[in-house]
């Protein structure tokens, strides 16, 4: 364990600092000219040697403080469990650069100009002020701030400020004033301090210029500091020195607070959130789990999932470090839209605040929270609620947002994995889905000889691999909807006629094709998932299979991301990928049909989870007569069809139910139809328009119905 430092060895600690600085400043002041530039009257003008050294000590001291609370806090963090983030280098300084150039903020362009003027103007200011720090102390001889070079700096520096001080004052308004929601839910006292504390700083910076400029009766080379010359004017000339080291000290005074105020405010964001980028999840597709150990075959595992701080992994603990506790998850959250329980943020505060009262020593929580609030062990749910993690949807909206890449989803599935395999605590409906998986293989409890049942409604043979050939270039994976949902069995219909049309080599596996897993993984049951996932990926290594088609982008995610951490490496496409490539080749020729609207809505697992978006709007697109209008929420920004996460296998109780929301948004842009790619997001979307009353003149369809009525004007 670390050790810690007692009282006295920091009070030495500090009386080394003392001599050192002391000594330091002496020695610097033996240069001849060391105290006759400009720069060095910027800096310790009427000060005594002595004061300089105690300022050098102070500095130190406080700097030692920072890492110090820095430190226990990546001791907090060290209690998670292990977790790899090596490897990836140049994707991982991508990302955190991306987050240093505020890059990811911008995707909200108010909040994100605002962020930029504070964080680039404090960041030139503190550049600048270790400049005139390092050119304060070199011999004449060596320093480098002098004439034009000192003016430009000047300039420079005074720009600085007022952009710094502009973009303080804009989150003053933003936060105090017409604060959206997300962020006034969440404003605390410290966030008043934080914001004093940033503009004392800046503002007794100008001050303390305006005062030496004053008391060195106002040179003409100082009026390249366009700020702190006109404010000298203020200043009386008789008592401008003593005016001078008083602002002076406030300065430095406001400086060491900021430095205290770093590590135990949510501030601490500014160090944290670029080292969270870095530490991205780069060894992992962005649809895939965490990988855990194969249940079939460990004996002594002793708990599955994570309940107990020390059974996140440390990167879910820094995580916590990490928010900035700006609420652009919670904006974006169909639960938290739709009045569930869940708001992702609250999962990653309530998670960090159990984490840092029960740390040794404990350390500030993420935000001041209700101190009547206890906390007697480090079991999260004694802050979170199973129905709070029930209501997630898994579509990720939460961490596509988050500017600082915290991993949201990640901590509410595995622990949903303890809840339902350690305390069997989960919705009634889902153990009725569990049972069908465990003895129907497949979630809907129809029997697997009916698994190919929808072949009868084709006038050409589609064969069984294994059974009726032996290889076939494609294996076309049904899933179990396109398989047993009579409106999902159109969309399986209408895919194999388009393959055939365009003379694509496929097969089916039949009876012999299992649910991938999907609903039992999300909703926590990796014992189920992985029985059924293990089994496919003997199926398919079995039949030499290669390449696989699939329309759920369910089954697409688990079977190109997941099966892989099972040794199920397979060339993985969605049939919207498939049929736009079939329809750019020219295999499929589509006809001019009918002129009409029509909305594409984005499935979470194949845009934000996989990348695709643009292939199932080419389809659309291809027909002529089709005009392709945008929802208000699409692409990254996709709203759920609320079918994700197993909640298709769930009553939705609470609030309003989460498809009704999207249907609202899909009808509200006119459109004669809403295509779709995804089974779920098909049903989901087509009960929402049935239950507002609008089957009539909206109509919801496959990408692949609609393609196959232009191809076979059907």
């Amino acid at each position: 364990m670390r050790r810690k430092f007692t009282a006295a060895e920091i009070l030495v600690f500090l009386g080394v600092l003392a001599v050192v600085g002391t000594l330091a400043s002496w020695f610097a002041g033996q240069f001849p000219g060391h105290a006759e530039s400009p720069v060095s009257r910027k800096v310790f003008v009427n000060v005594p040697a002595a004061v300089e050294g105690m300022f050098y000590v102070a500095v130190a001291g406080f700097l030692f403080l920072t890492f110090y609370l820095f430190s226990l806090r990546a001791k907090n963090w060290q209690r998670g469990a292990p977790d790899r983030r090596t490897g990836h280098w140049r994707e991982r300084l991508e990302a955190m650069g991306a987050g240093l150039r505020m890059q990811t903020l911008m995707r909200d362009r108010g909040a994100g100009l605002m962020h930029s003027m504070v964080y680039y103007g404090f960041l030139v200011l503190f550049l600048g002020t270790v400049t005139l720090e390092i050119d304060h102390l070199l011999p004449a001889g060596l320093k480098f701030l002098q004439d034009d070079v000192y003016r430009a700096y000047s300039f420079i520096l005074d720009a600085a400020a007022l952009v710094f001080l502009g973009g303080l004052a804009w989150a003053f308004v933003r936060r105090y004033g017409q604060a959206p929601w997300r962020l006034r839910s969440k404003t605390r006292p410290e966030d008043f301090w934080i914001l004093v504390t940033l503009a004392l700083i800046g503002v007794s910076g100008l001050a303390t210029e305006a005062a030496r400029i004053a008391v060195e009766n106002r040179p003409s080379y100082e009026v390249w500091s366009f700020v702190g010359y006109p404010l000298s004017l203020l200043v009386p000339q008789g008592p401008a020195a003593g005016i001078h080291q008083v602002i002076w000290v406030i300065h430095v005074a406001s400086f060491l607070a900021f430095l205290v105020v770093l590590p135990t405010t949510k501030l601490r964001h500014m160090v944290t959130s670029p080292v969270n980028m870095f530490l991205g999840p780069k060894e992992r597709p962005p649809g895939a789990m965490r990988e855990m150990p194969n249940l079939m075959e460990v004996d002594d595992i002793e708990t599955v999932g994570a309940s107990l701080v020390g059974e996140f992994t440390w990167k879910q603990l820094l995580d916590t470090d990490a928010c900035t506790v700006c609420g652009r998850c919670t904006s974006v959250c169909p639960a938290t839209a739709t009045g569930k329980p869940l708001d992702p943020r609250e999962i990653v505060l309530k998670l960090g605040e159990v984490a840092a009262r029960t740390a040794d020593p404990a350390v500030t929580p993420p935000v001041s929270v209700d101190e009547a609030i206890t906390v007697s062990a480090d079991n999260v749910f004694e802050r979170i609620t199973p129905e709070e993690l029930w209501a997630c949807t898994s579509c990720k909206a939460c961490d596509e947002i988050c500017p600082v890449d915290i991993e949201i989803l990640d901590k509410i599935l595995d622990m949903r994995r303890y809840l339902a395999l350690m305390e069997a605590d989960f919705p009634a409906e889902l153990g009725k889905a569990y049972l069908s998986m465990e003895n129907s293989s497949n979630p809907y409890g129809m029997a697997q000889a009916d698994r190919a049942a929808w072949t009868a409604e084709l006038d050409f043979e589609v064969p069984i691999l294994g059974q009726d050939v032996d290889t076939a270039e494609y294996l076309y994976w049904v899933g179990c909807a396109g398989s047993f949902d009579d409106r999902n069995r159109k969309v399986t219909v209408a895919t194999a006629r388009l393959l055939h049309e365009a003379g694509v080599s496929f097969a089916i596996l039949g009876p012999a094709e299992l649910c991938t897993g999907d609903p039992a993984r999300r909703s926590g049951n990796e014992f189920v998932f992985q029985m059924m996932a293990i089994q496919n990926v003997e199926t398919l290594e079995d039949r030499g299979v290669r390449k696989v088609i699939t329309q759920c982008p369910h089954c697409f995610n688990t079977l190109k991301n997941e099966y892989p951490q099972f040794g199920g490496e397979y060339e993985v496409i969605h049939h919207s990928q498939v049929l736009s490539d079939l329809v750019s080749q020219g295999l499929l020729r589509t006809r001019n049909g009918q002129s009409k609207t029509v909305t594409y809505h984005d499935s979470c697992y194949l845009g934000r989870h996989n990348g695709v978006y643009m292939a199932p709007r080419g389809v659309v697109a291809s027909i002529g007569g089709i005009n392709v209008v945008e929802m208000g929420r699409s692409g990254t920004r996709s709203f759920c069809c609320g079918a994700g996460g197993s909640q298709m296998w769930m009553e939705e109780r609470v609030g309003k139910k989460v498809n009704i929301d999207r249907a609202e948004e899909a009808v509200a842009t006119g459109a004669d139809e809403v295509a779709v790619a995804c089974p779920f997001c098909y049903v989901m979307l087509d009960d929402g328009v049935r239950e507002l009353g609008q089957e009539e003149s909206v109509a919801v369809r496959d990408i692949s119905m609609i393609l196959a009525e232009s191809v076979f004007d059907d």
